[in-house]
C-alpha cells in the first residue's frame, strides 16, 4: 500500500502559518570526528530566547544518600514539575558538557500540540542536564533520556537533541504521546522517538524542525527508535502505509511554510557554508552523490516542500571549531535571504528584524527572516569532545553569551573547579543588570553595533577573530602542559587512575579557564568604551597606525579626523523615492 501522510487542511494554509515562525528558536550543528580538522566531535548550540539569561551552569560531581530525591523545574520557566529519585553518583557538568566529554544540545520543533502531556515531570531541559549528570556516552545518554521520559512523563513539546561523545555523534527526534487519563493517571505517558548516528566524515544540522524522515529499521548500530514510533502514528491517524516508508518528521512535525523558511533555511545555510555550495550525501540507492546547494533553495525559502535536502552531508573540507563558530554568526549573507541588503536593514545594513516574525501590508503577509545569528541569544557554545586526550583535558566548551555575531567564545575546560565570575550563575538576570556579567557587556556591545551596524560590527568582528584565533593557537600548548601533568600523576600512582592525584591538572586548567574568560571580559568592557568614543553620534574618529586617535595638532583632547560614513545606496534610493520631492536640492 502506498504511504500516505495525513495532514489537516489548516496545515496547508501558508498565510495562517506565518504566525508560527519561531521567534525564540535555536540552532545546532553536529560535526563527526572524521569531518573535523583535529579529530574532535563537535556540537554547536545557540540557546535563543527573549527570556533566557546567559550564564554557565556548573554542577560538580557528587555522591548522594540512598533515597535522595531530585526536584525537577522546567528549564524555560522554572516551574516546579515534581521529583524523581536521585542516583547515588552524578558526574560533573559544565554548561552542556560533562566530565566524560559528553555534549548535548537541542532545538525545539513543537510538533503536534495534542501530544503535550501536562502531567509529565521531565521537560526537555531537565532531560538534557540530568542525562549529562548520569551518562558517559552518547548511547547511554539516549537510554537515560528515554527512560526518564517514559518513567516520569514528558512535559515539553517536540524536540531534536544533538548528542556527542568522544567517538560518535547522534541526532535524536522525540515527542510526547499526549494524555489518556484513567483513574487520574496518564496511561499513555512517555515519548516516541528515533535517533540516528551521523556517519563518520559527515555533518548534520537542525533548527526547530524535525529532520529525521525515513530511517533504517534493522540497523541498531546506526539507528535506534521506540518500538511504537510507527504504530502510535497509525493509532493517532498520522500515517498509513508500510513501515519502511514511515517518516518521523512528516508524521509528528508536518512541514509548513514556517518550518521551511524559519527553520530549515538555517540548516540549509549552515550546510551551504560548510560544504562550499555542494551537498555530497548518500542517496536512497546507497550511492554517494553531489548536488548544488541551490537545488534546494526553493525548499529553504518555503516554496517547494518536495525539495527537502539531506539529513547528513559531507563537508567540502575538514571543519575547525572556528568554522563552526563563524557559521553560528550567519545572517544568510550572499543568499536570496540576505538580511543586510533590503530596505528593512535600514541605512546601515542591520541584519536583524525586531519581532514579530511577520507583518501585514495592504492585505498581504510578509516574513521577517530568522537567521542563525539572532539578537535574543542567551548563551551559545561549540563543544569539542577530543578522544585522544584524557577526559579531564579533552573536554572543551567554547562558551559565549548573547548575539553570536558580536560576541566571543572563550575556552572552558570541563574539569574546571570553578566558573569565571563573568559567567557565574546569579551574576545578574534579565531583570537585574550586573556590570561584571559577560551577558550584559556583550549586550551593550551588540546594541551599540545595532545603531550603525555596517560600520561598527566589523571592528567588533576583528576583535572576535583576533581573540578566537589566538586561543585556538594557545589551546594545544595548554593541552600539552596539562597532559604532561596528568601523565606524571598517573605514573606516580603506578597507572591506577583511581589512586592518582590529578589536582595539579585541574587547578592548572581552572586557572587558564577563569583567567582567559575574565581577561576577554575586561577587553569587551574596554571595547564598548572604544565603540562609544570612536562612533559617537554617527561620526567616525580617525586613528593612527598605533591605534591612538588622531588629534587636531593643537590639543590632545580634540579629534583632528572625523568622517561621516552616511547610509547604504539601498537606503538612499528608498528615501529619494519616498520623499525626494521634499528633500531634493534644487
Amino acid at each position: 500500500m502506498k504511504a500516505k501522510l495525513l495532514i489537516t487542511a489548516a496545515m496547508t494554509a501558508a498565510a495562517a502559518l506565518l504566525a508560527t515562525l519561531p521567534g525564540e528558536a535555536c540552532t545546532n550543528i553536529l560535526v563527526t570526528k572524521g569531518a573535523s580538522a583535529d579529530g574532535s566531535c563537535m556540537v554547536s548550540y545557540a540557546a535563543d530566547s527573549h527570556q533566557l539569561f546567559g550564564e554557565l551552569y556548573y554542577h560538580p560531581a557528587a555522591d548522594w544518600e540512598k533515597g535522595a530525591m531530585l526536584n525537577i523545574f522546567e528549564w524555560d520557566t522554572h516551574k516546579y514539575l515534581g521529583q524523581i529519585p536521585q542516583v547515588r553518583h552524578t558526574y560533573q557538568t559544565v554548561g552542556n558538557m560533562n566530565e566524560h566529554q559528553l555534549i548535548i544540545g537541542e532545538t525545539t520543533y513543537g510538533g503536534r500540540p495534542e501530544l503535550w502531556d501536562s502531567t509529565g515531570v521531565m521537560d526537555y531541559g531537565s532531560l538534557i542536564y540530568v542525562a549529562l549528570q548520569r551518562a558517559r556516552t552518547a548511547r547511554e545518554a539516549i537510554e537515560v533520556i528515554v527512560d526518564l521520559a517514559n518513567t516520569y512523563g514528558y512535559y515539553s513539546s517536540g524536540e531534536s537533541f544533538s548528542i556527542a561523545d568522544k567517538d560518535e555523534v547522534w541526532v535524536m527526534d522525540l515527542i510526547g504521546k499526549g494524555m489518556k487519563m484513567e483513574k487520574g493517571k496518564n496511561v499513555r505517558k512517555g515519548i516516541v522517538w528515533v535517533a540516528r548516528r551521523v556517519p563518520d566524515g559527515y555533518i548534520c544540522a537542525h533548527a526547530n524542525q524535525s529532520r529525521i524522515s525515513t530511517f533504517p529499521l534493522d540497523d541498531p548500530e546506526n539507528c535506534m527508535y521506540s518500538e511504537d514510533v510507527i504504530s502510535f502514528a497509525r493509532e493517532m491517524g498520522y500515517y498509513e502505509g508500510p513501515d519502511e516508508e514511515f517518516s518521523f518528521c512528516d508524521a509528528y512535525n508536518p512541514l509548513n511554510f514556517s518550518g521551511m523558511r524559519g527553520c530549515e533555511a538555517r540548516a540549509w545555510s549552515a550546510f551551504n557554508i560548510l560544504c562550499d555550495g555542494k551537498f555530497t550525501f548518500v542517496d536512497e540507492n546507497g550511492e554517494e552523490v553531489t548536488k548544488d546547494a541551490y537545488d534546494y533553495i526553493g525548499y529553504a525559502m518555503g516554496h517547494d516542500a518536495s525539495k527537502r535536502f539531506p539529513l547528513f552531508v559531507k563537508p567540502s573540507r575538514k571543519i575547525t571549531m572556528k568554522n563552526v563558530a563563524d557559521v553560528m554568526r550567519d545572517h544568510y549573507e550572499g543568499t536570496p535571504m540576505d538580511m543586510t541588503t533590503d530596505i528593512g536593514a535600514g541605512g546601515n545594513a542591520l541584519p536583524y528584524r525586531w519581532r514579530p516574525m511577520d507583518f501585514e501590508y495592504e492585505g498581504k503577509t510578509y516574513v521577517n527572516e530568522r537567521a542563525i545569528a539572532t539578537q535574543q541569544t542567551g548563551f551559545w557554545f561549540v563543544g569539542q569532545s577530543r578522544g585522544w586526550l584524557p577526559d579531564m583535558v579533552g573536554g572543551l566548551l567554547w562558551f559565549g553569551t548573547d548575539d553570536a555575531a558580536t560576541s566571543y567564545l572563550t575556552p572552558v575546560y570541563t574539569s574546571t573547579l570553578s566558573v569565571p565570575e563573568c559567567f557565574r550563575e546569579g551574576n545578574g538576570s534579565m531583570l537585574e543588570y550586573s556590570p561584571t556579567s559577560a551577558f550584559w557587556i556583550c549586550n551593550r556591545v551588540a546594541n551599540a553595533c545595532y545603531r550603525m551596524y555596517n560600520v561598527m560590527a566589523p571592528a567588533v568582528r576583528d576583535a572576535i577573530d583576533a581573540f578566537e584565533v589566538s586561543q585556538m593557537a594557545a589551546v594545544p600548548e595548554i593541552d600539552a602542559m596539562a597532559k604532561g601533568m596528568y601523565d606524571r600523576a598517573l605514573s606516580e600512582a603506578k597507572g591506577k587512575p583511581a589512586k592518582a592525584d590529578f589536582s595539579e591538572v585541574k587547578e592548572y586548567l581552572t586557572d587558564y579557564t577563569v583567567n582567559t574568560a575574565q581577561a576577554v571580559f575586561n577587553d569587551w568592557v574596554n571595547l564598548e568604551i572604544f565603540l562609544l568614543l570612536k562612533y559617537m553620534d554617527g561620526n567616525v574618529k580617525g586613528q593612527n597606525p598605533d591605534g591612538s586617535f588622531i588629534t587636531n595638532g593643537y590639543s590632545d583632547r580634540i579629534p583632528g579626523s572625523i568622517s561621516n560614513p552616511g547610509y547604504t545606496e539601498k537606503w538612499k534610493e528608498a528615501v529619494a523615492r519616498d520623499h525626494g520631492d521634499v528633500l531634493e536640492v534644487k
